[in-house]
């Protein structure tokens, strides 16, 4: 089988009643035009990429993030950067996986059947090498699937599966190391490749309480913090972003900045950190969904 029959497999026996059945079938009824050199340079993308499976049963997730990546062209192929991969020095997962990575607990068991089985991806593995500095090598894991990080938003974006799927380490919480990183990226969105950062506008998981999971109230820390980062993004401001640590709303709204720092790889792709188009703003559970794409 291929991978996009194996996943299709996979799919079809999801209960017609889970929502993301629903958005298999819209997404089928809308075809997606591939990318082509005439289209130009791809935009980088910042996506708040939910709780664990979560967004995978949320229409509040769901459609708008599949209007996303219905507004672009469907690209030759994805590099992402997941908050949930933390590993120095710089390191790219498998070309094509056996698993993925199934990196939560206390949910539907369901979610542990979900595959994601995207074509090979040893051509951008070759791209992505190219780019690095003369002597840096990235770590190739051999078996290392996609994270939750990875996977779920992808998932609901690109649900076919039918786009080679790589994911590159976070290997520094340090902006200017990330931007440089995004900056070497940078070519590959002229050649039709979707550079992803993905994390969440504010994760502050151990201050949340009942009323934001029951009635998704918004804690003044994950509001603050929001607030901060869509002026500095508005302007461009990359520095501003940079100096997070004493932004309003923190330390808690990032206790750990790993959802955060992907941030700086998107800019750094970006030819212009000129002012963003937000695709997904609101709040989940009280954290700021905030996403965007630069060109």
């Amino acid at each position: 089988m291929t991978p996009a029959s194996t996943t299709a497999a996979a799919d079809a026996r999801i209960p017609g009643t889970h929502p993301f059945a629903a958005h298999l079938r819209r997404a089928a009824a809308q075809p997606h035009r591939p990318w082509t050199p005439e289209d130009g340079a791809l935009p980088s993308l910042y996506v708040s990429h939910g709780g664990g499976p979560m967004p995978l049963a949320d229409p509040g997730w769901l459609d708008p993030l599949l209007r996303w990546a219905r507004s672009l062209p469907r690209p030759r192929a994805i590099l992402i950067v997941s908050a949930h991969w933390e590993s120095a020095p710089l390191s790219l997962s498998a070309a094509r996986p056996d698993e993925l990575v199934y990196d939560f607990g206390g949910f539907d068991p369901i979610y542990h059947t979900f595959r994601y089985d995207t074509p090979d991806a040893t051509a951008l593995i070759r791209e992505v090498t190219a780019l690095l500095p003369d002597g840096e090598r990235a770590h190739q894991h051999a078996r290392r699937g996609l994270d939750h990080g990875a996977w779920v938003p992808m998932k609901i974006m690109y649900p076919e599966a039918d786009v080679p799927v790589l994911q590159l380490s976070l290997p520094t919480d340090r902006p200017a190391e990330l931007l440089a990183i995004g900056e070497r990226l940078r070519p590959l969105r002229e050649s039709g490749v979707l550079v992803v950062g993905s994390g969440h506008m504010t994760h502050g998981l151990p201050f949340l309480s009942r009323e934001n999971f029951v009635d998704n109230a918004v804690p003044g820390w994950s509001a603050d913090f929001d607030a901060w980062a869509a002026d500095a993004l508005a302007r461009g401001d990359v520095d501003e972003l940079a100096r997070f640590r004493d932004a309003p709303g923190m330390p808690y709204a990032h206790p750990t900045v790993e959802h955060y720092t992907p941030l700086f790889v998107t800019l750094g792709a970006a030819t212009e950190p000129t002012a963003p188009v937000v695709t997904l703003d609101g709040y989940g559970f009280g954290l700021s969904r905030r996403s965007f794409q630069v060109a």
